[in-house]
């Protein structure tokens, strides 16, 4: 497995490489854009040549992946919120598509005060029209949909809601899943033993595909198994605990995929003094490796 984190792009996308080495990345998440924010100021020629010229220096750090912005809700049924949801999506995949990037995860949205069908709905439509507009601008980036926890009227923490979307939408080799632990855990999918682990990748295989799982979201849960609270803990140190995270390390049908921690970013120690956590949680994975 690679392992890598989310890693920052203060002062310029290609800056990311060297923070990621820094804390020991195989393989990153970034933002290409500011997730708090509608608009993006466009990639110029000079910025994408930079990163890639970047990359390539760096090739060891593969595969680069992007998170698309929280704002994006095309399970909304508001048109205006919908139709702003879509253009930002977009954005966001032709931006991937511009840097070459193989990935793109994105939360598939909440039906508000809709209802689950029209929410689902809502969001193949948005699939289907932005598989064919970024054919062309994005043929290589991935779209996947991340595992969600199930708070509120947020769509994609049952597998049957990511089955339905990807049957709907494609089928597409452009479309796939993130796997998130601490959302899966959250949604009521155990995978704390090995036991535990097997039955709910038999039931992702059953309702959705293995073999549509493209990369990981490394997290352990502040809360237990079905509380469908989104709430990120450092590795080991949550519910799911460190066996659940040497499930995923050592199975061999995962072992070029990239997985990223988006646990928090530091921490006081006794003295007050902050301690830099993706090295640590880095390392607490590869301590798990048999």
């Amino acid at each position: 497995m690679r392992l890598g984190a989310h890693i920052s792009v203060a002062g310029g996308l290609h800056k990311a490489f060297e923070r990621g080495r820094e804390v020991g990345c195989e393989t990153m998440l970034i933002f290409t854009k500011s997730n708090r924010q509608w608009r993006a100021k466009p990639l110029s020629e000079k910025d994408i040549q930079l990163f890639q010229k970047t990359a390539e220096s760096n090739a060891d750090i593969y595969p680069v992946a992007v998170h698309a912005s929280y704002l994006i809700n095309v399970g909304s049924p508001d048109p205006a919120i919908w139709e702003k949801s879509y253009d930002a999506l977009k954005i966001e995949v032709e931006r991937a598509g511009a840097l070459g990037l193989p990935l793109l995860t994105f939360h598939p949205g909440s039906y508000t005060n809709s209802d689950e069908q029209t929410g689902l709905d809502s969001i193949v439509r948005a699939l289907k029209r932005l598989l064919a507009e970024t054919a062309e601008t994005a043929p290589h980036t991935t779209i996947c949909l991340e595992t969600m926890a199930g708070q509120g009227t947020n769509l994609g923490a049952r597998f049957e809601h990511l089955a339905y979307l990807l049957e709907k939408a494609g089928p597409s080799p452009r479309l796939g899943i993130c796997f998130d632990t601490c959302h899966v855990f959250a949604a009521g999918y155990d995978i704390r033993t090995p036991e535990a682990y097997e039955a709910t990748l038999a039931e992702f295989d059953r309702i959705i595909g293995l073999e549509q799982i493209k990369c990981f979201h490394f997290n352990d849960s502040k809360f237990g198994l079905g509380e469908q609270k989104d709430r990120h803990e450092h590795i080991g140190r949550g519910h799911i605990g460190l066996t659940g995270f040497a499930n995923f390390v050592n199975d061999p049908r995962w072992a070029n995929f990239p997985a990223h921690l988006e646990t928090p970013k530091t921490e006081k120690d006794e003295a007050g003094n902050e301690i830099e956590m993706d090295p640590v949680n880095l390392a607490t994975l590869r301590s798990l490796i048999r």
